[in-house]
């Protein structure tokens, strides 16, 4: 079920009103169910995917936290890892390694019949692996007593706000909210409906607004001028960050109205001044993931230089093949490792750089420098995330300079119907980013005389329906 979608406009009011309604003891029920009927909207026999994945962390919770040898808990920590895994491998990586197999046999003259599997990937598998991975993990470590009640872990692994695209939820954080009392409060219910709202505005009106022309270009590549190219990939740029943020402000608020707290997923990753501080703003729950599961225990940064850099790539790596099973997404994650290796080494170099051309650590000129460089940086890397394949990539790289005809991009449809609305979004979004990293715009709101603040309500609302784009087009990190 989409957000997004006239089912998602009854579903949601109704499982709230019944939430609210219901005696303590039934909640946790009413959400599994509710949460299932949502997974199944998609596609409903893939639910009996998920509840696999469920069951066999389950019940290695149980056991890591009964067994006392450490040699055993690894053992069984290990053979849940890599159940859960293997079902993940089967359905997102099965065909791409064995294609890929196939293809680099030719290269030695080895002509392999290429395996022909029609698996369709489930919603949000990513996700929702990851999630209860870092459950079996958690209970091994110690951090996270096993839960017994099936019905509650469940619940856990597939609450429905969050469950197809995150944010990636860590036990002691969500857990422990199924069984706790959440009464109805009107400042979490406004509150909540606020933050999904603005969910609302970053999907409709800012990025689905702005895929209509971006999958028209990166479609077609080699169709358009650079300056079309170059157009389409800061397009993009916004069209992901808008696409996902508004997922994650939907799922949070829409958990909010329910009385829980979901970790925040973004912090305004656009305003880095470097690529390393891009990555602690974006999709944060995955990064801090790989981050705590993967970088500290191959050993971070308390090792020597080389084995220091050789984590890193590896980390980003397995982000990148963690986002499809493309190429692409193995390229794209590498740069992003080579981009923080190549910042980190030349960290000095850099500073005194700036300091001899007078561009001092708090000075604005080097403030917006930076954070030019690692916009430009980040959207070099969107290129190849959001391309087809490498040799798309490749054409884009090597015309955005190339061909840059103004009178044909305006005559264009797009430019004549959509670009004013699609650039007066993206302002109200930054203007709405920049007022709330000074004040919080919802408490701001919240004391503004009652009529004035309605009205403003009101006009929201409007501005959504009006210049929204009701496709029912399917979230970005949707096929993650």
């Amino acid at each position: 079920m989409l957000f997004n979608s006239m089912e998602f406009a009854i579903f949601f009011p109704l499982v709230t009103a019944l939430y609210f309604l219901l005696p303590q003891r039934w909640r946790v029920q009413l959400l599994l169910a509710a949460s299932c009927l949502f997974y199944m909207a998609f596609i409903p026999a893939y639910i009996l995917i998920l509840i696999v994945t469920i069951l066999i962390d389950y019940v290695a919770g149980i056991y890591l936290e009964r067994v006392q040898d450490p040699k055993q808990k690894k053992i069984l920590l290990w053979v849940s890892i890599l159940s859960t895994c293997t079902v993940l491998f089967i359905f997102k990586y099965f065909g791409f390694f064995t294609g890929s197999f196939v293809g680099l046999a030719g290269l030695f003259g080895w002509h392999l019949p290429r395996p022909i599997i029609g698996i369709i990937l489930p919603i949000g598998l990513s996700f929702h692996t990851f999630q209860s991975l870092s459950y079996v993990v958690e209970v091994y470590r110690g951090n996270q007593k096993a839960e017994h009640n099936f019905i509650v872990y469940a619940t856990y692994v597939m609450f429905f706000p969050q469950l197809v695209a995150g944010p990636i939820e860590r036990p002691q954080n969500l857990l422990h909210q199924f069984r706790e009392w959440h009464a109805f409060h009107y400042a979490d219910v406004a509150a909540g409906l606020k933050r999904m709202g603005w969910g609302f505005f970053k999907k409709l009106v800012v990025a689905d607004r702005l895929a209509l022309y971006v999958n028209d270009v990166y479609g077609a590549p080699r169709s358009f001028n650079g300056l079309q190219l170059t157009l389409a990939t800061f397009f993009f740029a916004y069209q992901i960050y808008c696409d996902f943020s508004g997922y994650s402000d939907i799922a949070i608020g829409a958990a909010q109205v329910l009385g829980f707290r979901l970790m925040e997923n973004f912090n305004t990753p656009y305003y880095s001044m470097s690529v390393s501080e891009f990555w602690r703003r974006w999709h944060i729950s995955l990064s801090t993931w790989f981050r705590d599961y993967v970088y500290v225990p191959l050993g971070g940064n308390r090792v020597s230089k080389n084995r220091h850099i050789l984590n890193l790539m590896i980390t980003f790596t397995v982000s990148g093949l963690w986002h499809g099973a493309n190429w692409t997404y193995v390229i794209w994650g590498f740069l992003n490792g080579l981009y923080l290796i190549i910042g980190w080494l030349t960290k000095d170099v850099r500073n005194r750089f700036w300091n001899a051309v007078g561009f001092h650590e708090h000075t604005l000129a080097r403030k917006a420098t930076m954070l030019l460089s690692t916009f430009t940086l980040t959207c070099i890397a969107w290129i190849i995330f959001r391309a087809r394949n490498m040799n798309d990539a490749f054409y884009v790289f090597t015309h955005l300079a190339s061909g840059w005809n103004f009178h044909q991009i305006a005559t264009e449809q797009f430019f004549l119907r959509q670009l004013p609305v699609a650039f007066a979004a993206i302002l109200v979004l930054e203007i709405g980013q920049l007022w709330n990293s000074v004040v919080s715009v919802p408490a701001f709101v919240g004391k503004i005389p009652t009529v004035a603040r309605w009205t403003l309500y009101a006009s929201f609302i409007m501005t959504i329906v009006m210049f929204g784009i009701y496709k029912q087009t399917q979230f970005i990190y949707f096929q993650f």
